[in-house]
């Protein structure tokens, strides 16, 4: 998902508004009224244009003064409450389609600050099945979505036969039929990851996975993978010489952003020219 830093952008502008007003009410303000008492004291009747004139605030300002409002409510849902993202890829199909809108709750695992992302309030911890979205550990700018399959402590396996095991324990799966239209390349199945039942995708003529290749996932970290199974850059596959070995592939608490919990619109087309989807609309499993 997107790589522009938007929360810091939103704090600035927030700061910047805000300041703006805060000058006018201690500085400007207080000069518009004296000129204007200096006005009306050297004429016998005040003419109402020219009061106007000196009460007129500058244009900085008065939009300033007009959006912090505004910004500052969207600052205060987006960092606390409910923030929107936008699907970019297929790593998480059937699950979520590119060009589906998502709804993500904020407080979920937890009461962050804006920018800082350091937690200030316990809430909850992620649970082995939720789809979290998360900035992604070789470049934090960069946000990624994925479904959560190893907490804490967890030892997960990945089999060269496409099979998910946590704790040496199979995940339960049961074969739904082919993915239309692929031919029988590609196969759906219903999968059972903690309390979250939910589709995953395996193409079956593609073996990524090493044989035996085995996680043990440290404290305050969590392992993730796309329901796209064959489709999806996720904990199996990052290597990034910059990280320790002991927490490669892993995500860190402090890069969580949140529990996406529904699609509220499903939008495909990248230029946006044809009609948008509600077809789509509805809580994520």
């Amino acid at each position: 998902m997107s790589s522009i830093n938007f929360p810091l952008l939103l704090v600035i502008a927030v700061a910047v508004c805000g300041l703006l007003a805060l000058i006018d009410l201690l500085v400007l303000a207080p000069r518009r009224r004296s000129a204007i008492a200096a006005y009306q004291g050297s004429v016998g009747q005040a003419d109402p244009v020219v009061v106007e004139r000196l009460n007129k605030e500058p244009l900085l300002v008065e939009y300033g003064k007009s959006f912090f409002p505004v910004l500052a409510i969207v600052l205060v849902l987006r960092s606390f409450l409910v923030e929107p993202f936008q699907i970019p890829s297929g790593s998480m199909k059937p699950t979520l389609e590119v060009g589906d809108f998502i709804l993500v709750n904020k407080f979920a695992y937890g009461i962050r600050l804006p920018v800082m992302d350091s937690k200030v309030i316990e809430v909850g911890d992620p649970q082995r099945g939720d789809v979290m979205v998360f900035r992604y550990p070789s470049d934090p700018n960069v946000n990624y979505i994925k479904r959560v399959v190893g907490l804490p402590g967890d030892k997960v396996r990945y089999t060269t036969d496409k099979h998910l095991f946590v704790n040496d324990q199979p995940v339960a799966e049961q074969l739904i039929g082919e993915e239309p239209g692929t031919l029988g390349s590609a196969v759906l199945y219903k999968e059972q990851l903690g309390e979250a039942e939910h589709l995953i995708r395996k193409e079956m003529s593609r073996y990524r996975a090493e044989p035996g290749r085995e996680w043990t996932v440290p404290g305050g970290h969590y392992f993730m993978m796309g329901d796209n199974r064959d489709n999806s850059n996720d904990s199996r596959y990052w290597n990034d010489p910059k990280i320790p070995k002991d927490v490669l592939g892993m995500v860190p608490d402090r890069n969580i952003v949140g529990k996406a919990f529904a699609v509220w619109l499903s939008w495909p087309d990248p230029k946006m020219s044809n009609l948008p989807n509600f077809s789509r609309v509805g809580l994520i499993h």
